[in-house]
């Protein structure tokens, strides 16, 4: 297992000793794990998108029959209320 050891400023390192019940080596590996996913998920939806051969012109027509649609579903619902 590896070490990693992060600097804080001293008002940091106050508000973390105030909650000492807090086991913060496990909070940085659970936030360390989340990162990890998102930067995967980002590296993803980028190579998705390099083959990709939407225009940004479509992107925005797609994007103004999606707002379209969605108006009309909650004129719809507030007309029922």
């Amino acid at each position: 297992m590896s070490t990693v050891t992060i600097t804080l400023s001293s008002k940091e390192k106050a508000e973390l000793t105030h909650f000492s019940w807090v086991n913060w080596s496990e909070i940085a590996r659970i936030e360390l794990r989340k990162e990890e996913e998102r930067q995967n998920a980002f590296l993803e939806i980028e190579n998705i998108l390099k083959h990709s051969t939407l225009t940004e012109k479509n992107a925005r027509e797609i994007a103004d029959e999606a707002s379209l649609a969605l108006a009309k579903r909650y004129k719809k619902k507030l007309e029922q209320t």
